[in-house]
C-alpha cells in the first residue's frame, strides 16, 4: 500500500458492511486534535461484545466508521495533539479508543496508559485486562470467601486468577473441558461443567455445606447462567454481573434475589479515569508476572482476517479462549 497520496497520508481499516461482512479499505489516517494523541497499531483484542453488532441486528447502521467495532488496541504513539505534554513520540501504550480495527487510531491523552520496557514484543489488549480487575475490584472479593465464576471465557480466567490470588476458594463453571482446565491452571479449587441447572446447585450445595457462595459472578451474558447465578449466591451474598447481556431484555428471579437480600452488582465500568487506572494496574499484574497474556490470548489473526477472528470469537473452536488481529 502507497502510504502517502497527493500529500494525504494513508491507512488500512476494516469497515463492516453489513451482517457478518465487511471490506479493508485504505482511508486517510486521522489527525490528532488538543489534547489527543495518535498511535501507529501494532494489534487490538477482538472483545464478544462485537458480536451483537457482527451479526447486523436491527438498530445496527452499516457501513460503519473506518476501525470501528475495535477497542482493545495497543502500539506505539506516533503524533501528538496540540498540550499534549506527559507522552512521547514513540511510547508504547495501550489505549482505551474506539476505532482500533486499523492501522491507526486516536485517542485522548488521559485514555492511554504507558506499558513498560517488560511489555516489549508482548501482544497486550490493555482494554479487557483493566476491565476484569475493575470487576474484580468492584466484587468486594476478600480472603477466605467462596467465590463461584460462572463462565471462563478471557474475563472469567482472569478473574478466577486474581481471586484465588487473593485468598478466595474459587468453583469455576464453564461448558468447555479447555476453559475449565485453564481455570484449574489459574488456581481454581473446584472446576463443574456448566450443564445441568439442577445438578450444578447440588453441587455447590455440597461443596459449601448448604450454605452457597459468598459472591458469584455471571460472566456469561446469557439467561440461563444469570438464573443459576442466583441459586449460588448465599443469603446476603454479593451477585456481580461481568457478562455482556446486550442481545435482548432478561428476566430475573427477583423473589428470590429478595429473600435472600442479594447485593447485586453490574461491574463494567463507565468512567474513563476508572477505566484507565484498571489498564494501570493489569500493566504491573503482568509486569510482576502475576497475569501471563500467553496463556490467555490464543489466536492471532492479520487485520484482512478481522471475520475469521470474530466468527471464531462466536464459535469458540476447541482451543479457544481470546483472539487478537496484528496490524504490524
Amino acid at each position: 500500500m502507497t502510504d502517502v497520496v497527493e500529500g494525504v497520508e494513508l491507512m488500512r481499516a476494516a469497515v463492516v458492511t453489513g451482517p457478518g461482512t465487511l471490506d479493508i479499505r485504505t482511508v486517510p489516517r486521522p489527525k490528532p486534535g488538543p489534547g489527543q494523541v495518535r498511535i501507529r497499531l501494532e494489534g487490538c483484542g477482538v472483545c464478544a461484545s462485537n458480536l451483537t453488532p457482527w451479526s447486523g441486528p436491527e438498530w445496527m447502521s452499516f457501513p460503519t466508521e473506518p476501525g470501528d467495532l475495535g477497542h482493545e488496541g495497543w502500539g506505539v504513539i506516533d503524533l501528538l495533539g496540540e498540550g499534549v505534554l506527559d507522552l512521547t513520540v514513540g511510547q508504547r501504550v495501550a489505549t482505551l479508543s474506539h476505532r482500533s480495527y486499523a492501522e491507526y487510531d486516536l485517542a485522548d491523552a488521559s485514555a492511554v496508559v504507558p506499558l513498560p520496557p517488560e511489555l516489549d514484543g508482548l501482544s497486550f489488549a490493555g482494554e479487557p485486562f483493566g476491565c476484569a480487575v475493575n470487576i474484580f475490584r468492584r466484587s468486594g472479593i476478600k480472603a477466605d470467601d467462596t467465590v463461584a465464576i460462572l463462565g471462563i471465557g478471557f474475563m472469567g480466567s482472569v478473574l478466577t486468577r486474581l481471586a484465588s490470588d487473593a485468598g478466595a476458594c474459587v468453583i469455576a463453571i464453564s461448558r468447555r473441558p479447555f476453559s475449565l482446565d485453564l481455570a484449574h491452571r489459574m488456581g481454581a479449587a473446584e472446576i463443574l461443567p456448566l450443564d445441568d441447572h439442577h445438578g450444578l446447585i447440588a453441587k455447590v450445595s455440597a461443596l459449601t455445606k448448604g450454605r452457597f457462595c459468598d459472591v458469584v459472578i455471571e460472566a456469561t451474558g446469557r439467561q440461563w447462567p444469570l438464573d443459576l447465578a442466583g441459586e449460588l449466591t448465599r443469603e446476603r451474598g454479593r451477585l456481580v454481573i461481568a457478562g455482556y447481556h446486550q442481545d435482548g431484555p432478561r428476566q430475573v428471579n427477583m423473589q428470590l434475589w429478595n429473600w435472600r437480600g442479594l447485593d447485586v452488582v453490574n461491574a463494567h465500568e463507565r468512567d474513563p479515569e476508572i477505566y484507565a487506572a484498571g489498564v494501570a494496574e493489569a500493566v504491573e499484574l503482568v509486569r510482576k508476572g502475576r497475569l501471563d497474556p500467553s496463556l490467555l490470548i490464543t489466536h492471532a489473526y492479520a487485520l484482512d482476517q478481522l471475520g475469521e477472528a470474530l466468527d471464531a470469537t462466536r464459535d469458540r473452536p476447541d482451543g479457544f479462549l481470546k483472539a487478537v488481529v496484528m496490524t504490524k
